[in-house]
């Protein structure tokens, strides 16, 4: 039985232990300010992610999707709370040693690809390597090039390519570390439907082959549905959850959350 199907049994049966979680919040709160005007950006948020998982955020404008991101993958430091990557708690981290974490244990996708345009597709997919201090695994990044559909492409440069195959790129960066978790911030908001599928496929296919856990802030129900679980965020909180959702399923919930937002 595969990781994946092995711990979300686990968290079915109630038995799941701590090395199942990928990613774990105990009361997370972020407060820009203080007095009066201070912004509760983060509510005292709650959470654990199995292991080769594949959870989407959505919320309103101003709900906290962003900072909850950035909270999770030790971009910024929550004012309250814990949180753990991997078994690793981070909340007390030097920046030194986060950015070492983030650099070895942690892929991010972006909206905007994020790739260096001067160097070739396997230098920037190697990228993590080099700032990590290791020596760059042509091999490897042959292997994830060729998971993502560039197989022969790792010579061109980011010019050269459309954006979904940027996106791929962006995509084999992320992977070629093996992180514990893989967050991507709106990763399919600069691209047409049709390649925003292949995009959000590869990520499914990430998680169901490769075991990877992906954690995905976006707008669309649409990219939403291809994870197993939706988390709805209001007001700095999550106010609910669905789970193997079809996109109409998730767009009225996410109005339902709205209206009461």
């Amino acid at each position: 039985m595969g990781l994946r199907k092995r711990t979300a049994q686990n968290v079915q049966n109630g038995t799941a232990l701590a090395a199942d979680w990928a990613v774990e919040l105990r009361g997370v709160r972020r407060q820009y300010g203080r007095g009066g005007s201070a912004v509760h950006a983060l509510r005292g948020v709650d959470l654990t992610l199995v292991r080769g998982s594949f959870t989407a955020v959505m919320g309103p404008s101003g709900s906290g999707k962003s900072t909850f991101l950035q909270c999770a993958a030790g971009l910024d430091r929550p004012s309250g709370g814990t949180v753990r990557l991997g078994g690793t708690e981070i909340t007390g981290m030097s920046e030194n040693k986060l950015t070492a974490l983030r650099r070895s244990r942690l892929g991010f996708v972006f909206q905007a690809f994020n790739l260096l345009p001067s160097l070739t597709v396997e230098q920037n997919v190697v990228l993590p390597m080099r700032l990590a201090g290791h020596r760059p695994d042509r091999r490897r990044a042959a292997e994830v090039l060729a998971q993502v559909g560039l197989d022969g492409l790792a010579r061109r440069r980011p010019g050269q390519l459309s954006g979904g195959q940027q996106q791929r790129v962006a995509i084999a960066r992320a992977l070629v570390t093996r992180p514990d978790v893989v967050f991507a911030d709106e990763p399919t908001g600069a691209l047409d439907t049709r390649t925003a599928g292949e995009v959000l496929a590869l990520l499914r296919q990430a998680v169901d082959q490769l075991g990877a856990t992906v954690v995905m802030v976006t707008h669309d129900p649409t990219a939403a549905a291809w994870a197993d679980r939706v988390l709805f965020l209001a007001d700095g909180s999550i106010v609910d959850h669905v789970e193997g959702a079809s996109a109409e399923r998730i767009a009225a919930r996410m109005t339902d959350v709205r209206a009461v937002a």
